[in-house]
Order: C-alpha cells, then sequence, then structure tokens
C-alpha cells in the first residue's frame, strides 16, 4: 500500500485540533460534530432534526469560532420574506439613489433555524443561494463568499404552522441528522460547564484559506472504482430494486435516490478519509455514512409505511445483498 502523504496526516492533525475546541463547549453530540465536521470539508448543506434546546445553534457557532468563519442565524417564521433572508433594494434620499443592503444569508455559515416554518417563497430564495452560491436581488446577481453552508433545523414536535420542505430542496442537503437528548451524564456536564464553572475560552485553529485548501485536499482523496461501483449500485437499488433481486421491498419504495445521492456520498466519504487522515476512501467510510446520506432520498410508500418499514430497514435489505458482492477495499 502506497505511503499517505504527509499534507494529508498533517490536515487530519489540524481537523482533529478543531474538534478539541470545539468540545470544549459541547457536551456529547460526537456523532454530529464529526457529521458537521464532514459537511464542512465537503462543502455540503446539512439538515438537523431534534426538539428545541439539544445545542443546534451552539455547535454551528461554535465551529464558526473555531474555523475563524462569519456566522449568521436567521429564525424562520411563516410571515418571513425573502428580502429579510437575502437582502433588498432601499432608496437613499441623501444620494437620490438606490443601495443594496445585502441579507444575513451573506455568511459563511447559515443557520436556517426551523426552516420548515417558513412559506414557499422564502425557502425559494434559499434555495438558489443553496445550489448556484449566489443571490438575486433587483435583477443583480451576487455571488456568496466561500466557503458557504446552511445548516438548517427542523422541530419534529410542532407541526402547526410549518411547511413542508419540497423534494426539490431536500434533495440539496448533504445530510439530515437526527439529534437526540444527552444521557444522564452528559446532563450533569452540561449543567456544571454552563451553570458552575467559568466560561471556556476556544482558540481559532484553522483559518477560512486552510479551510478552503482542506476541502481541496478532500477533493483529491482518491476511491477505488470497486468503491464507486458500490455507490452506485446502492443509489441505483433504491430506484429500481427488482433489478438487483430485491422484490421484497419493490412495492415498499416510491420514489428512489436522486444522482446527487451518489455524489454526496462520494463526496462525504472523501472528507470522511481525510479527517482519518487517509488520501483514499475505504468501504467503511461508505458505511459510516450512508444511512445520513440516503434518509431524506428515499419516500416510502403507501404499502412501505403499512408495512412499518424506514429508511433504515430499506437500506439494511440492499446493503445486504449488495456488499458482499463487491470486494472490499482493505
Amino acid at each position: 500500500m502506497p505511503e499517505i502523504k504527509e499534507e494529508y496526516i498533517e490536515a487530519s492533525k489540524k481537523i482533529e485540533s478543531s474538534l478539541y475546541e470545539v468540545k470544549k463547549v459541547i457536551v456529547g453530540q460526537d456523532y454530529i460534530l464529526e457529521r458537521v465536521l464532514i459537511g464542512l470539508l465537503a462543502n455540503g448543506h446539512i439538515l438537523l432534526e431534534g426538539p428545541p434546546g439539544l445545542a443546534k445553534t451552539l455547535i454551528l457557532k461554535t465551529f464558526s469560532e473555531v474555523f475563524d468563519l462569519s456566522f449568521q442565524r436567521v429564525q424562520f417564521t411563516p410571515d418571513l420574506l425573502p428580502s429579510d433572508l437575502i437582502g433588498t433594494q432601499i432608496y437613499n434620499q441623501k444620494n437620490s439613489e438606490f443601495e443594496t443592503i445585502l441579507g444575513p444569508i451573506f455568511a459563511n455559515l447559515v443557520l436556517a433555524d426551523e426552516i420548515n416554518r417558513a412559506p414557499a417563497k422564502v425557502q425559494s430564495a434559499l434555495l438558489e443561494a443553496m445550489q448556484e452560491k449566489q443571490v438575486t436581488i433587483s435583477k443583480k446577481t451576487h455571488k456568496l463568499d466561500e466557503p458557504f453552508i446552511v445548516l438548517a433545523t427542523q422541530n419534529p414536535i410542532e407541526q402547526e404552522g410549518t411547511y413542508q420542505l419540497p423534494e426539490a430542496q431536500i434533495d440539496r442537503f448533504l445530510f439530515k441528522l437526527i439529534i437526540g437528548y444527552p444521557s444522564s451524564k452528559e446532563e450533569v456536564t452540561i449543567i456544571n460547564r454552563f451553570c458552575i464553572e467559568e466560561k471556556a475560552e476556544i482558540k481559532k485553529v484553522i483559518s477560512k484559506n486552510e479551510l478552503l485548501e482542506y476541502q481541496r485536499l478532500a477533493s483529491k482523496v482518491y476511491v477505488d472504482p470497486s468503491i464507486i461501483n458500490l455507490i452506485a449500485d446502492i443509489v441505483s437499488a433504491t430506484r429500481f430494486p427488482r433489478d438487483y433481486n430485491l422484490d421484497k421491498i419493490g412495492d415498499h419504495i416510491s420514489f428512489g435516490a436522486s444522482p446527487r445521492a451518489s455524489l454526496n456520498l462520494t463526496k462525504a466519504a472523501k472528507a470522511l478519509a481525510l479527517i482519518k487522515g487517509r488520501d483514499y476512501v475505504k468501504q467503511e467510510d461508505v458505511d459510516n455514512i450512508i444511512t445520513d446520506v440516503l434518509r431524506h432520498r428515499i419516500t416510502l410508500s403507501y404499502e412501505g409505511i403499512m408495512a412499518k418499514e424506514t429508511v433504515n430497514s430499506i437500506l439494511t435489505v440492499i446493503l445486504s445483498k449488495l456488499k458482499p458482492s463487491i470486494s472490499r477495499v482493505k
């Protein structure tokens, strides 16, 4: 096996140091923190679902401090307008000219809090920014600063006054993550850290330019053709399960994953390999992230819902069928 390039090892050490700084503030949630880190390295947006009060805002704000990135939080409400998000033009009486006032979306990290509370026209404005990395104000296009990553949250408890995200938008998220409550032991640590002890001082470990360089390194991570074939087969099996002799779940899937799933699965696996200090992807990297990439991209049919299927159970069946036929990359 060829020796791993030194730049990947050094990048991994720096990334590990940044995660250490984040954990000075955030208690537990190691799984979520790693996924947010993958999102930063893969330059992908993240949809985070969980009850209120679980430090979703604090997680992203802490990452922005450690990575020296600009941060904005937008509380989505039913009366929010696109101009409240992307900006607008106002008339300056002193100069007798219109001036463009840029909105809070012009930041490196944007927290779209309770995104499903905003109406379709606001979600549409966010759509252009997420996909094209630009916004249009009064027929003029404004480029967003790189990196630009949206972390959107959804509250699964309250559904009154919410607007379900359309498939076109939800497919643009790299991950959909489910955040849970802390354990009793972690709860004690949270109380001590925020109510008893002095506030921890965190350091800026990685600059914006370094992050852009790490994104470039992640994009160059090697992926073996057998792993590429595995990713393509897994995603294809969500669309045409009967082509893979998966008749059992054939009637349980209404819509499978789009090609974005294959692209995002590959990009996220590359980013995870970089975090682990490797310049090549292992199959275990794909195994590690596949549920988070596909969770929001597979739509169950009525038969699947009645059979009490879940995306996890569907993927378990697909992987058990496909993975034995693919040679493992060590």
